[in-house]
């Protein structure tokens, strides 16, 4: 069949809410996640991957705001012979496939079973500034393990991550609350489901941006929003809506007052006070370890949207200042959640098993570390070997795999080297630290040319000819000394 000479070329752009990552943010991105798989590591966490494809029915309906089928995932369904299929999707998070495998593999695991997972989830969302379809998380979760010691371990864990990856102590706190706490609330003020209640938990969700007295407006008649528009209220009157604003404004300077407030919000709901003790042991727990107010708090603000959490609840926020796109201070958020959810795997076994978990945002977590200068930087590009003589291409790569077996990152240049300064210009672009150069000249006498490009950059942006005596770019040494100057001069720039 000829080919349609009109046929339409294909857009050579990505799809709308993706991008693509070059060496740089692939580099920083997974010299992070090695960073923060050692700490999951010392605590004893194992490594998982599981599959980014899961059925529907699997992955379970528990991304918040969506009410159609399928909605909020990228999902698809199995033509199996003409006959339709199971419906697939492409995992929102990391958390719905760990309760898929460890119902399918539980008789091969320990109990406890201590994970942790790394990789790309999508969401099939509408996407906006700085919000993309795929994006990456890093879990790591505690299966089986009933007691809330196992949530002040994930807490503590998360701290020292923060920590290791170049967050410093007082550029971060991680908030702790308790959804039993919430569900006290709510039962005393005799919402234990239905619309109201939801409505309600929507209204909370939006203490952060709106404050108790925002809170308390929408709780009852409504208020005006930034806009000037009307949003109607819940309906509540001041009485019922008490118990809320209780809770939310309950935090003290000490997490003995913080939890004796609590204890008053929830009256004499069973459940709420269960979610008091919880939090009182976290507590404890944390404060034996030496993790103290500066780093993780009681708050009962920290409100996680996923519908699966059943108990403690916790929130890492960097408190440090950035600038808007519109120059504005505000603090740079959150940048990882989890909490406890004991009834995710009961989906598929019927019994109820215990979970608790944290998600780390890694895209953000990285614009943190650049916001605070801890990445960021020129990266070092490769060794640049050039090719003065094509028929020569043997002795090149000689040479590259000398400095290659010495664990100096290097190349040959392999663009056509016809034009010596096309391959300079190739090694600028590359950030090559380093030319080796070696014409025919060289090759009889045994020697070899070797350009300091960093150096050389210097000294000819404000360099005098003195000084370009005084301290050379570019040295001349026997062939066999390669690996000995290339390290030299390595050495020298990395000081």
């Amino acid at each position: 069949m000829a080919k349609d000479k009109n046929a339409p070329k294909p857009k050579a752009q990505t799809p709308k809410g993706f991008r693509d990552y070059f060496g740089t943010e692939v580099t920083e991105r997974a010299e992070m996640l090695a960073q923060i798989a050692g700490v999951y590591h010392r605590y004893g966490f194992d490594a998982l991957e599981s599959s980014a494809v899961e059925t529907v029915e699997a992955l379970g309906k528990f991304l918040p705001d969506v009410d159609r089928p399928n909605e909020g995932v990228f999902a698809w369904q199995e033509d199996e012979d003409g006959d339709k299929g199971d419906w697939l999707a492409l995992r929102y998070d990391l958390t719905a496939p760990l309760a898929r495998v460890y119902a399918q593999h539980r008789n091969d695991l320990p109990l406890p079973y201590r994970r942790f997972a790394m990789g790309p989830v999508w969401r099939n969302e509408k996407p906006g500034p700085g919000r993309f379809r795929q994006f990456y998380q890093c879990d790591a979760d505690t299966v089986g393990a009933p007691s809330v010691a196992a949530d002040a371990e994930i807490c503590a864990m998360l701290a020292d991550t923060l920590e290791q990856v170049g967050i410093p102590r007082g550029d971060y706190i991680v908030r702790v609350n308790n959804r039993k706490v919430l569900n006290g609330v709510l039962e005393v003020m005799g919402l234990d489901e239905g619309a109201q209640r939801d409505a309600v938990l929507r209204t909370i969700d939006k203490f952060d941006k709106v404050g108790a007295s925002g809170v308390r407006e929408l709780l009852g008649k409504g208020r005006l929003d930034a806009s000037g528009a009307y949003i109607d209220g819940v309906g509540l009157s001041d009485d019922q809506a008490g118990p809320v604003l209780a809770f939310l404004t309950s935090k003290a300077d000490g997490a003995a007052q913080t939890l004796d407030n609590l204890r008053a919000a929830v009256g004499a709901s069973a459940i709420g006070l269960e979610g008091v003790q919880e939090l009182e042991t976290i507590a404890d727990l944390l404060e034996a370890q030496g993790y103290g107010p500066d780093r993780i708090v009681i708050d009962p603000s920290v409100v996680r949207g996923l519908g699966y959490y059943t108990g403690p609840v916790f929130e890492a926020e960097l408190t440090f200042e950035i600038l808007d796109e519109k120059g504005r201070k505000r603090q740079f958020g959150s940048v990882a959640g989890g909490g406890r959810y004991d009834d995710l795997v009961k989906r598929f076994t019927g019994q109820a098993v215990p979970a608790t978990g944290v998600s780390i945002g890694v895209d953000r977590l990285l614009a943190a570390l650049r916001e605070k200068g801890r990445i960021g930087g020129t990266v070092e590009g490769p060794v640049v070997v050039t090719v003065m003589d094509r028929d020569r291409m043997a002795d090149y790569q000689h040479m590259v795999g000398e400095l290659r077996r010495a664990g100096i990152r290097a190349e040959v240049y392999l663009g056509n080297p016809k034009n010596f300064g096309n391959q300079m210009k190739y090694a600028d672009r590359r950030g090559a630290p380093i030319a080796v150069i070696e014409g025919g000249d060289e090759k009889e006498r045994g020697v070899i040319q070797i350009k300091d490009l960093i150096l050389g950059a210097k000294m000819a942006e404000n360099a005098t000819l003195e000084e370009w005596k005084e301290r050379p770019s570019q040295f001349e040494v026997p062939r066999g000394q390669l690996v000995e100057k290339v390290r030299e001069i390595l050495d020298g720039q990395r000081q």
